[in-house]
Parts: C-alpha cells; structure tokens; sequence
C-alpha cells in the first residue's frame, strides 16, 4: 500500500522555451510595441536570424515520455514558434505565430548544401589520387 501510494499516474512533462508562449504573444501588439516591450515580455530571443538582425524567434516545446506499450518513446504535446519581425526603429511589423498543426503543413526544401569545412583539401585529395595510382598498377 505504501509503495502504490507513491506511485504517478502522469508521466512529468519535459519543456524547452518559454512557457504559454501563445499566451505571452498576445501582449505584443503590431506596430506598437517595441524591442524592449519584447524583451520585458518574453526575455531574449531564443535566436535571430543570420542576415537580419531584425528577425526574432522564441520557442515553446513540450514533451512527455510515452506510455509503457511504446517502449519509452516520447509524445510531443506542444511545438510553438514565434516569429517577430522590427522595423529599423525597433517597433515590430509582423508577429507570427506557429503550432504543431502549423508546422505539419509547412513544405521543407529538398535542396541541399556543400559544406565547404567538410571538404577534402587540394593535398588530401591529391594524396588520394596518387595513391590510388600506385596501387592501381601494382601486380598482385
């Protein structure tokens, strides 16, 4: 009886972000509020865009361990983005907002980049055909 009584029933829910982000979202009003009523409101952004420095993204991600019968597999409750875009007087223009059923629907780009760090330099690459030379007229 002892044991059973301190037993869970809800399996803890692990999150990632700000909490009730579409909640706090809609403080911010589009073309009033400003970088600092952001910052005020939902802290720093989780991250900016790479070329605008004007383009914030906060993120709000719930999970929860699956049930017994899927073997340890994780649920995803929430998966939510905010996307805040400032003019360049720091008032935001364009508030976006995206939930999990948001986000099945967008199309993702089948295009894929060359990483220039990952490439062999012009020593490797020649090293490697020299040796493949030598082997290749070797006589077994």
């Amino acid at each position: 009886m002892f044991i059973l009584s301190h037993c869970q029933f809800k399996e803890p829910i692990k999150g990632h972000g700000i909490n009730f982000l579409k909640n706090r979202s809609e403080k911010i009003l589009v073309n009033k509020s400003n970088k600092n009523d952001v910052i005020n409101v939902l802290g720093n952004p989780h991250t900016t865009s790479v070329d605008n420095e004007n383009l914030w993204f906060y993120f709000d991600r719930k999970i929860a361990s699956g049930k017994l019968i899927k073997f340890g597999d994780v649920d995803l409750l929430e998966n939510n983005v905010l996307v805040l875009n400032f003019n360049r007087y720091g008032v935001v223009v364009n508030k976006e907002f995206f939930d999990k059923q948001d986000m099945k629907e967008i199309k993702y780009s089948e295009m894929k980049t060359e990483n220039p760090v990952t490439k062999d330099s012009f020593v490797t690459s020649f090293l490697q055909s020299v040796r493949q030379k030598m082997y290749g007229k070797r006589k077994f």
